[in-house]
């Protein structure tokens, strides 16, 4: 086990390249289950989850080919097993796609309940509304998912989501693709990486329209044959990178993102007095004045994603006055308040409500990350606080950042990766 060291209060300057996005990858990577023939994915981000999903179809039977750092080749064609195994199954809450992208291929599938990070029940049921919507019989039992399309092959239909769901949104496409017949989902989710997942479908031969609205039609095709894709940039990896100057101060040149899919961030970022200047495939962030208070709700994209909420909360500590965050996604997502307070954070929860009173300046303290995002956002409060933080449990991070000390250190930070006694390990488990 090992931990992050910061010696925090030094603005960054320079610049730093984002990642392909972790949220297209876990989602595109099970889709090469459906293609006959190889595939080849570029701007593949090094990150735990990612690595996690190419050895789950590796087990099943797929030759998976690294060509360098950010590319490999998968050939799923002689895949024949639809059982992923329960101890790689359930540590990654992507897994989960697994389920759609074989049923639509075999018409059967048994998939772990998924893991990743906790924050809340984060229920599959409208997952599995449009399995059943499709013509599937669902199980759970023995913390396994257990689907099989009763016709031996999912059917076109209507699917509508209750709720606004991304995971569910990319799940039924992934079913619908060699459905038979129309598949309509509506309500559906509108994120970026819902419309880079379609995109490299239709790359590969799937006939997906509407991608990016609430309406997608997917209409089932015999097969989908090999071809290259390439993964858009990460628009929370950028948000967090984003959120970290305005926290440190300082000016980031944050190269390789699409401007469009920063637009419900940097607006907030620009409400609080950080300068965003945009570019062709960059934004050039600044902060040297004081920060300025908000209110944010997250919500559904074009909304403020509720994967950039510990982020900017980490921010607005450091804001003059008083701010409102409302998240709107998930119920219990504010685990990290307790960490932040070891900092000298002034924060008030009730409910999916965080009042936080901003400071003049956070000190630093000994932290653990409880989460993904909650993490960074530990990370970024430490780049900020006058003094050293330490943060463990970084296994958390690294499952959706690639790099992020080599990063970091490359714009100034003084952040490093230090090993945690064996004795101290035991001792914090306990």
């Amino acid at each position: 086990m090992n931990k992050y060291v910061i010696h925090g209060g030094k603005p960054l300057y320079g610049k730093i390249e984002i990642s392909g996005a972790k949220n297209a990858a876990v989602g595109i990577i099970p889709a090469a289950l459906l293609v006959d023939g190889v595939c080849r994915i570029e701007n593949i981000p090094q990150i735990s989850d990612v690595t996690l999903i190419l050895n789950i179809l590796q087990e099943l039977g797929a030759s998976v080919r690294t060509i360098n750092r950010t590319t490999v080749e998968i050939d799923c064609s002689h895949i024949r097993n639809a059982r992923v195994s329960y101890e790689l199954g359930r540590k990654i809450r992507a897994s989960y796609y697994l389920i759609g992208a074989m049923l639509s291929r075999f018409g059967w599938a048994e998939v772990p309940l998924p893991g990743g990070c906790d924050f809340g029940g984060r229920p599959i049921d409208q997952h599995i509304k449009g399995f059943l919507a499709m013509g599937a019989n669902v199980e759970i039992e023995g913390g396994y998912v257990r689907a099989r399309a009763l016709s031996g092959k999912m059917q076109g239909t209507q699917v509508y989501f209750d709720i606004v769901s991304v995971g569910a949104t990319m799940n039924i496409m992934l079913a619908a693709t060699l459905a038979q017949g129309l598949t309509v989902i509506e309500n559906a989710a509108k994120e970026p990486h819902i419309v880079d997942l379609a995109n490299f479908l239709n790359s590969m031969g799937a006939d997906i329209m509407g991608a990016g609205t609430d309406v997608i039609k997917v209409r089932g095709v015999e097969r989908l044959t090999g071809g290259t894709y390439s993964i858009i940039p990460d628009q929370i990896e950028a948000g967090t990178y984003m959120a970290a100057v305005a926290a440190a101060g300082g000016e980031v040149r944050v190269c390789n993102v699409i401007p469009k899919h920063m637009e419900c961030i940097t607006n907030k970022l620009v409400e609080m007095g950080v300068s965003v200047t945009e570019e062709d495939d960059s934004l050039i962030v600044s902060r040297s004045g004081p920060l300025l208070r908000t209110n944010v709700k997250t919500m559904p994209y074009p909304g403020f994603p509720t994967d950039m909420q510990p982020q900017i909360a980490a921010v607005l500590c450091l804001a003059k006055g008083t701010s409102v965050l409302t998240e709107g996604v998930w119920d219990n997502r504010y685990r990290y308040v307790d960490e932040f307070r070891r900092l000298g954070a002034k924060i008030q929860v009730d409910g999916k409500i965080a009042v936080i009173e901003g400071v003049p300046r956070l000190t630093g303290a000994p932290m653990r990350a409880c989460d993904l995002r909650a993490g960074a956002a530990m990370v970024i409060a430490g780049l900020a606080a006058q003094g050293t933080t330490e943060i463990e449990c970084i296994h958390h991070i690294e499952r959706g950042y690639e790099d992020i000390v080599r990063k970091l250190r490359g714009v100034g930070a003084d952040i490093q990766v230090v090993e945690v006694p064996e004795e101290k390990e035991q001792t914090s488990a306990g």
